[in-house]
């Protein structure tokens, strides 16, 4: 007498070895993409994280000259890699805002201080450079009323690192 395999538990064992790997085949992809998200968004939080203090305004170098409508204001940057700074000027009734570079470039109305260089950029790191802004020139009315910067550091908009707002007279 012949022996009958039963053919229907075998398909079953391998359906079931199917259904397993298949599980595994979708929780790899959907860990992999969740993973990618994760790390993305921790890097560009990480790019903002502990600079309190290294991108700032120089109050002792922020004034107003009433007789040339020049507001000069100093960024001093710490011991960080600031690809650009943000740059908000408020006054009576109006407000702007530019970017400052890490490379070279121009900006009108915005002079270096104190050779008055049309040529602008970034302060290195540890250091810190004055600059000159024609209120009038940059579509400014009146005197300025506040500044604030904002640092982009590998891409990433970080929150307003410096504020003044009082702003005395040279």
């Amino acid at each position: 007498m012949e022996k009958k395999l039963n053919k229907k538990g075998v398909s079953g064992i391998i359906t079931t070895v199917l259904l397993i790997a298949l599980a595994f085949v979708v929780v790899a992809i959907v860990w992999t993409i969740v993973d990618n998200i994760i790390n993305k968004g921790i890097g560009d939080s990480n790019a903002c994280f502990g600079i309190f203090d290294k991108v700032s305004l120089d109050s002792d170098w922020t004034c107003y000259n009433y007789s040339s409508e020049e507001f000069l204001f100093k960024i001093d940057i710490g011991d960080l890699d600031v690809d650009e700074v943000l740059v908000g000027v408020t006054s009576e009734g109006t407000s702007k805002s530019f970017k400052i570079l890490k490379e070279e470039s121009q900006i009108s109305g915005l002079l270096m201080y104190p050779n008055r260089e049309t040529i602008i950029k970034l302060p290195d790191k540890d250091a810190g450079l004055t600059y000159i802004l024609n209120m009038t020139q940059m579509g400014l009315d009146g005197a300025p009323t506040g500044i604030q910067i904002s640092p982009i550091i590998k891409g990433t908009s970080c929150e307003v690192s410096s504020t003044i707002d009082y702003i005395e007279t040279c």
